[in-house]
C-alpha cells in the first residue's frame, strides 16, 4: 500500500502518476514534476490517496510550485508558442511539405524540440539554421508518424470520447482486423480505423474482454430460451452484457441480458446426460 496522486501538464492530457512525499496538494494546485531536463510544472488532477496495490517506484513529487515556478513555466510556454509561430512561417518560406506537431523547450540547456509530420523524409537543414538564427537558440527537428502526431495534437475519437492515446495509453501496440473480427466488428477500415487513420487502439486493449466475454455468451446461430421465448442468438453486445435473439415464430428481436438466456431443457438435458455417460 502506499499514496499515490495524479497530475497532467495539459488540460485533459496524459495522466502522470507520483507518490505525493510529504505533500497533500488540492485538486487544481500546480506541483513541480521531475523531469530528465529538472522539475517541471504540472496540474494535481487527483489528490493524494490511498492505493491498496503495489505502487513502488514512482517518481516522487518535487514539492509546491511558487511564483517563481509559474512565472518560468509561463515564460516557457510563451517561447514555445513563439518558436512554433516562427517554424510555420519558416515551413512556408522554404516551400517544405511538413506541419508543426508539437514543441519542447529545455530552458536550462536553451534548445528547441519541433515535432513534425511529412509524407516523405524531408531536408530540412536550412530551416533549422534559419530557426536557430531567429530564436537564438539550439534547435532539433523530430519527425514523428500518424499516431504519434494524433497524441500530440490530441482530439476526439469516433466514440466521442477524447483519444485513449492522449489521456492515458503509455505505449503504442500492434494492432489487426483479426481483432475487429474476433469483436463482432465490420472490418471496414473506415469504420475501425481512428483519428489517426490507423486501426483503434482499443481494438487491442479490449480485445481480452471480448475473448472472455465469447467464451460465457452463446454462439451466433445457437438456440436458447429466452424470458420472450425461444429463437436463435443472431448478435452479441459485450459492452452491455446482451444477446440478441431472433424470436421463433414471427421472426421478431429481443436483446436480453446473458444471465437471462439459456439453452433449452431438452438440450440442456441431452449436454448433462452426454456428460455423465463419460
Amino acid at each position: 500500500m502506499g499514496m499515490v496522486m495524479a497530475v497532467s501538464f495539459t488540460r485533459y492530457g496524459r495522466l502522470y502518476y507520483l507518490d505525493p512525499g510529504p505533500y497533500s496538494p488540492k485538486v487544481g494546485d500546480r506541483v513541480l514534476v521531475p523531469t530528465e531536463s529538472g522539475a517541471e510544472v504540472a496540474e494535481c488532477v487527483w489528490a493524494p490517496q490511498w492505493s491498496s496495490e503495489d505502487i513502488g517506484g514512482l517518481p516522487v513529487c518535487a514539492g509546491i510550485a511558487t511564483d517563481e515556478h509559474l512565472a518560468r513555466d509561463e515564460t516557457n510556454s510563451r517561447r514555445r508558442a513563439e518558436v512554433r509561430t516562427t517554424a510555420k512561417r519558416l515551413i512556408r518560406r522554404h516551400e517544405l511539405p511538413m506541419k508543426v506537431i508539437g514543441v519542447d523547450y529545455l530552458d536550462g540547456e536553451n534548445i528547441f524540440k519541433v515535432y513534425f509530420s511529412a509524407p516523405q523524409r524531408v531536408d530540412f537543414r536550412d530551416l533549422v539554421r534559419d530557426l536557430a538564427r531567429t530564436m537564438k537558440a539550439r534547435v532539433e527537428l523530430r519527425q514523428v508518424g500518424p499516431r504519434d502526431e494524433a497524441r500530440l495534437q490530441g482530439g476526439i475519437g469516433p466514440c466521442g470520447r477524447d483519444l485513449c492515446c492522449a489521456t492515458f495509453l503509455k505505449d503504442f501496440e500492434p494492432v489487426s482486423v483479426r481483432m475487429a473480427k474476433e469483436q463482432d466488428l465490420p472490418v471496414n477500415p473506415l469504420r475501425i480505423a481512428g483519428a489517426c487513420g490507423r486501426l483503434m487502439c482499443c481494438l487491442k486493449y479490449e480485445h481480452p474482454l471480448y475473448t472472455q466475454a465469447h467464451e460465457r455468451m452463446p454462439q451466433l446461430g445457437s438456440r436458447v430460451a429466452t424470458p420472450e421465448g425461444e429463437g436463435h442468438v443472431v448478435g452479441r453486445n459485450v459492452p452491455a452484457d446482451t444477446v440478441i435473439v431472433k424470436l421463433d415464430g414471427g421472426g421478431s428481436r429481443c436483446a436480453c441480458p446473458s444471465a437471462s438466456v439459456c439453452s433449452p431443457r431438452k438440450q440442456h438435458e441431452e449436454m448433462y446426460d452426454a456428460g455423465s455417460a463419460e
